[in-house]
Order: structure tokens, then C-alpha cells, then sequence
């Protein structure tokens, strides 16, 4: 992260502080909690919360309140110039709407995709999300070790519904909705983070980044 940049709920550094400007805050006030509620729906659909036959359900959170939240604290740390945190903030923005688009395509047939290639479109889209937030992972490891909690445990997840997708099991499916629990509470620990120093506060401890230097 270049030295004018912020981590999500850090300090400015000091050439951050002495450039001038309308902009200020934290993204992640926003961009944290869109995150978790979104978590939240998908978990509570991933263990059966739910009819399987209404796995529409989360789209209206995921679609209304992640992916435009994701999107906010996009555009609001990139006019920052916290490059890093944008980029983290945008490509959550591209998976969260693009799974409300494959949830609604799939159910309205927007796309022609068959039903019995149903299984394949969505492995397709595991598949593609895992590989680029793997490489997000090992990409922020520079990052405090919340922050690598918190996208591995993704991994984990999106693997987990990957192998229950091309399996055909509800144990397998469950397991990842209780892994999208576990990266909720991660994300939950970086809101009372952010919020404690929005508000004046001194943090909570990060951990220190697996990548130093």
C-alpha cells in the first residue's frame, strides 16, 4: 500500500494528512457492514434457512445493500487515493452483484442457460470468484492479519460451496454457509474496529501482517 494510503480504519499517514481537500473518513464505515449483512443472508441460505426452491432470497439484501455499499466505499476510498482499499471494495462490489445476477438469471432463464447446465454455469462462477479472491489473498498479505483472516476464510467458503455445487451434498453446503458465518465475525470485528476510531477511539488489535517490509 503506497505511503499516501490508508488501511481500512488505520491512521492517515503523515503525506496523507498534509494533502488538503474536501475528502476525508473511512470507506469502511460503509463498506464493512454492506459486507456482513450481505454474509449474514448468504450464510442463513447456504444451511437451509430457507426452501431450497427460494434461493432468491438473499438477492434483495445482496443486491440492494451489499453490492451498492461495496460500490460506495469503492468510489469513496479510490477518491481518497486509497488505491488498495478500493481495489478490495471493488472487487467485492463485482462478486456480490454479479452472484445476484447469476441467482435472478438463472431463475428468470435471462441467460438460456438449461437447467441441467444450471450445476456447471454456477461452478463456473465458484471457480472464477475463488481464483481472483485467492489472488486478492496473497496480494494483501502486507496487510494486518485481521484483514488475511478474513479473506482466507472466503477461500475456504467459496471452496466449500464449490465442492457442494459439483457434489450434489447439503453437508458440504452447510459447511460453507458456516464458514460465511465465521467471515461475518471477522467482519464484525473490523466494524467495532472502524467504528471505534471513527468515534475517537484507540482500535482493536489487527495482528501483524504475515508480510512485513
Amino acid at each position: 500500500m503506497a505511503v499516501s494510503e490508508q488501511a481500512p480504519g488505520g491512521t492517515p499517514t503523515a503525506a496523507a494528512q498534509a494533502t488538503p481537500g474536501p475528502l476525508d473518513g473511512d470507506p469502511a464505515l460503509i463498506g464493512v457492514p454492506t459486507f456482513i449483512v450481505g454474509s449474514i443472508a448468504l450464510g442463513l441460505t447456504l444451511i437451509g434457512y430457507v426452501p431450497a426452491d427460494a434461493v432468491g432470497a438473499p438477492v434483495t439484501i445482496i443486491l440492494a445493500a451489499t453490492g451498492i455499499g461495496q460500490l460506495i466505499a469503492a468510489l469513496w476510498a479510490a477518491a481518497l487515493g486509497q488505491s488498495a482499499v478500493a481495489a478490495i471494495f471493488g472487487i467485492f462490489t463485482g462478486f456480490w452483484l454479479s452472484y445476484a445476477v447469476l441467482v435472478l438469471g438463472l431463475l428468470h432463464n435471462w441467460f438460456g442457460i438449461a437447467p441441467k447446465a444450471a450445476t456447471g454455469a454456477q461452478a463456473l462462477f465458484l471457480i472464477s470468484w475463488l481464483a481472483t479472491v485467492v489472488l486478492l489473498t496473497l496480494g494483501t498479505l502486507r496487510l494486518p492479519a485481521a484483514f488475511t483472516l478474513l479473506f482466507v476464510l472466503i477461500d475456504a467458503a467459496l471452496t466449500l460451496v464449490l465442492l457442494a455445487t459439483l457434489s450434489g451434498s447439503a453437508t458440504l453446503q452447510t459447511a460453507g454457509g458456516y464458514t460465511v458465518f465465521s467471515f461475518a465475525a471477522v467482519g464484525a470485528y473490523l466494524f467495532f474496529h472502524v467504528t471505534s476510531v471513527a468515534t475517537g477511539g484507540r482500535g482493536l488489535p489487527l495482528g501483524r501482517s504475515a508480510v512485513g517490509g
